[in-house]
């Protein structure tokens, strides 16, 4: 085993957040954000619209294209209890497009809200839409890990499940922002370039970006790529174990085409946020995979948590690519599907990543992990810096550019 990542404790990675410096709304305008950048060595201070002008300019800039989804389903019992059910992701069908599109029942991998007054039996909810009413059905079937699966069925087939979503859901937002969604919430908590329905929480360094900001990438010739990882509600699991192997990850969909495969086996990346990061680390590893010939026959190839730290592999990143063209070309898909549990910690050697936009993250977190993972023990001068010039933490917070 080439890191000692049972020896990491939580306890070292973590810093006081004051409550009032997390941010509970985004500012007024998206791009008018605070920037931090650090170059490996030296820290700065800047608006995030100033970034056409510090991004490296021989980069390939990724982006992960996920849409936020309506995920939460509120249903009022007749006795007044309040059931509330989170959808995690599809169980039946397991694909992503297939379930939203759906005008039949579906079952979903659901977290349940007050489950103790939900022993039995049906939960209804009733909307109207156009003006007609639709009565949406939710019954439990079964578990799934610290989840349950819950069967969802509806009185008109013209609508599909996402519309169902669209009409009667809310927005999933952080539950540190200690609020309920407000209509605001499904315009920012939600990129402006999200494209592909399945995330349960936004991937939060996108939110910084306008379309003015985009064009003026492009103006500056720096080259973008998207990604697709649906992020799940895992992504807020606070680490609760002392130590960070005894942590388990959650699984989360990604999926990548042909085009941009190509394009990121030619050229450093800067990743926008760490849903990237752990998409285009996990692409190297099950490129490594696919030549060992360890990819499950006729099922999605995966990353478990702690694949990359059980043994030493300096195959360049280009040949790892490589190798999953070549996957795609015997299947004769244009499109890479797979999942990954990958957890990024203190001593991972990135392949992929050259540079990263990410906002603040929570103390005793896997995702401040990960940050440490890429500056070493500058984590903490970034932090008591961006702590001290008065940056707004978390989703709805400012961001910071580490390119060293």
């Amino acid at each position: 085993m080439t890191i000692s990542y049972g020896d990491i404790r939580i306890a070292d990675y973590t810093y006081d957040l004051p409550p009032e410096r997390i941010a509970k709304y985004p500012l007024p305008e998206r791009d008018g954000s605070k920037l931090l950048v650090w170059d490996g060595s030296n820290i700065s201070d800047h608006i995030f619209r100033e970034l056409p002008a510090l991004a490296e300019h021989d980069s390939l800039m990724v982006f992960n294209n996920t849409r936020v989804i309506r995920a939460r389903l509120i249903f009022r019992k007749a006795s007044g209890a309040i059931i509330e059910v989170f959808c995690l992701e599809p169980h039946r069908p397991s694909e992503f497009s297939l379930n939203l599109a759906s005008g039949g029942p579906v079952e979903w991998k659901c977290l349940v809200g007050n489950l103790k007054r939900w022993k039995q039996g049906a939960l209804e909810s009733r909307f109207t839409s156009d003006g007609r009413e639709y009565v949406l059905t939710a019954e439990r079937t079964g578990t799934a890990g610290d989840a349950f699966t819950v069967r969802f069925s509806w009185n008109d087939s013209s609508l599909s499940f996402a519309g169902v979503l669209e009409r009667l859901g809310h927005m999933p937002i952080p539950p540190y922002l200690d609020r309920d969604d407000e209509e605001s919430d499904r315009r920012t908590y939600q990129t402006t370039y999200a494209r592909v329905n399945g995330s349960v929480a936004a991937p939060t360094a996108g939110l910084h970006f306008t379309p003015a900001l985009l064009n003026a990438l492009d103006a500056a010739g720096i080259k973008r790529a998207e990604v697709t990882l649906h992020v799940s509600a895992g992504t807020f699991r606070p680490v609760k174990s002392e130590l960070i192997c005894d942590h388990m990850m959650h699984s989360e969909h990604f999926f990548v085409t042909k085009s941009t495969l190509k394009r990121l086996r030619d050229n450093k990346t800067t990743a926008v946020g760490t849903t990237t990061v752990r998409t285009l680390e996990s692409l190297y590893w099950l490129g490594i995979s696919f030549s060992e010939g360890r990819w499950p026959a006729g099922e999605i190839p995966s990353i478990s948590q702690w694949e990359p730290y059980k043994r030493e592999c300096d195959i360049d990143p280009s040949v790892a690519i490589d190798n999953l063209l070549a996957a795609l070309d015997e299947s004769g898909r244009e499109r890479l599907e797979a999942r990954t549990e990958i957890i990024i910690v203190p001593g991972y050697r990135f392949r992929m990543v050259s540079s990263m936009l990410t906002n603040f993250h929570q103390p005793h977190s896997t995702l401040l992990l990960l940050v440490a993972a890429f500056t070493g023990h500058s984590w903490k001068d970034i932090y008591n810096h961006a702590l001290a010039g008065g940056y707004r933490f978390l989703s709805y917070g400012d961001s910071m550019l580490l390119a060293p």
